[in-house]
């Protein structure tokens, strides 16, 4: 096995270990994309672990700086002792992505060191932008697109996966200390962070849970559009992600109030069923 073949497995292994609703998707590319994308989840997963399972935010903080060293020393062609850098940058290389929405990406796991809360949604995009839309673009330059406008639908896409996340995790998140809705929604919603922390819920709660789910499923409606901008074996993968974020942010609609208070899982079967009928029939 070459060191490249090895390392490339190494992130393979990231992926199978993490247990992630993006394996089977990534799965459908041909094996140089899936390889290469198999190294952007595993990469993404490295930082995001540097951050969540640190002691504290000076251990968290030291251990982003480290990697992110060692990121921009492997994407300048200088080495790493990583196997995940390393076949991240022979991704960046062999499909053309700008290094700059791979350091956009480490600036987003950044923000969680910085801010534990959003004041606006202006303010929460910026975040969403720099966590996933940035990981969206990185990706299909790995699967491949057909038309500049691509990068704006993928930018959607970020968006409406990562509010689907946030949405999920509202509970996990608070656990953390972090509140991810913002303030300005809390507000026009009748509601108080104070409320959500203690569990106090109420109607008001009802209305933010709507408001949440609206404006994620806007922008899905834009991110559809990148079907039809992305090359065949792209378009595949894309729509099995695209039908099982969809999927999970039905379950979180029809659990209401519930997701501020439990983690909203969906069946595998019916995330499985979603995928597959995306697959045939397109977002």
């Amino acid at each position: 096995m070459t060191t490249l073949a090895a390392d490339h497995e190494a992130c393979a292994a990231v992926l199978r270990g993490a247990g992630s609703s993006f394996a089977l998707p990534i799965r459908l590319l041909p094996d140089a994309k899936r390889r290469g994308t198999t190294a952007l989840y595993a990469f993404c997963r490295r930082a995001d672990d540097i951050v969540d399972t640190a002691a504290d935010p000076a251990t968290a903080r030291h251990g982003l700086d480290r990697f992110e060293a060692a990121t921009t020393a492997a994407l300048a062609g200088t080495g790493s002792d990583d196997p995940v850098q390393r076949a991240l940058a022979d991704a960046v290389r062999r499909f053309a992505i700008p290094p700059q929405v791979i350091h956009d990406i480490l600036d987003g796991v950044r923000m969680d060191l910085v801010a534990n809360s959003y004041d606006s949604v202006a303010d929460l995009d910026a975040y969403c932008r720099r966590v996933a839309s940035a990981v969206g673009v990185a990706a299909i330059h790995i699967w491949g697109f057909l038309d500049d406008a691509a990068i704006d639908r993928a930018d959607d896409c970020g968006l409406a996966f990562q509010y689907t996340n946030i949405l999920r995790d509202i509970p996990e998140d608070l656990g953390r200390g972090r509140i991810y809705l913002p303030a300005e929604d809390l507000t026009a919603c009748g509601c108080t962070a104070a409320e959500l922390r203690s569990g106090r819920l109420h109607e008001g709660f009802d209305r933010l849970a709507a408001r949440l789910v609206a404006r994620a499923e806007g922008r899905y409606v834009r991110a559809a559009a990148l079907d039809r901008m992305l090359t065949t074996d792209g378009r595949l993968a894309f729509r099995a992600m695209f039908g099982v974020y969809r999927s999970l942010l039905g379950a979180v609609r029809r659990a209401g109030r519930g997701i501020f208070t439990r983690r909203v899982k969906p069946a595998k079967p019916r995330l499985l069923a979603a995928a597959a009928k995306t697959l045939l029939l397109g977002p």
